[in-house]
């Protein structure tokens, strides 16, 4: 996995990058990593990720932009913190957690045969691909696999 520990700028408007994570390659991940969601508005991405790297004692690993659906993120240990405005944000509230794994191809597969129902289908993701599931007890999850992009990051 390639590790880009350069942390970006995010205090200057206009330094982010549009992509920046320690480690860009879930493949060799031995179990799923569980992200708990916290949406926020916009402007406030930066200063809420501060806060986190503080209360948690972690700097953050991750931060992108995903401009097609309007949403920027950044993920300090378990939490994935999206920004966005309420309507960017609606369609997102429904599923109760992510989960970043090995393969979203094998999870699709095994999801599907024990009778979960894929409500947002396997497609590319600005971090790799992912689809959505309702499992039959009721919980949606986002299933997630990283992958570098063709920049490297």
């Amino acid at each position: 996995m390639t590790d880009n520990t350069t942390r970006p700028d995010t205090t200057r408007p206009g330094t982010t990058p549009t992509m920046w994570r320690r480690r860009n390659d879930s493949t060799h991940l031995r179990e799923p990593r569980p992200f708990i969601r916290v949406y926020t508005p916009p402007g406030t991405l930066d200063a809420l990720a501060s806060s986190y790297e503080r209360l948690l004692g972690t700097e953050r690993d991750m931060w992108f932009a995903y401009p097609e659906k309007g949403l920027n993120l950044a993920v300090v240990g378990a939490f994935l913190l999206i920004e966005g405005t309420e309507e960017t944000l609606a369609p997102f509230r429904a599923t109760h957690g992510t989960l970043l794994v090995d393969s979203a191809q094998a999870y699709l597969t095994r999801l599907a045969a024990e009778g979960a129902e894929i409500t947002d289908p396997l497609i590319k993701v600005p971090t790799g691909s992912g689809f959505t599931a309702r499992h039959r007890d009721g919980t949606v999850i986002e299933y997630v696999e990283h992958r570098p992009t063709e920049e490297g990051l």
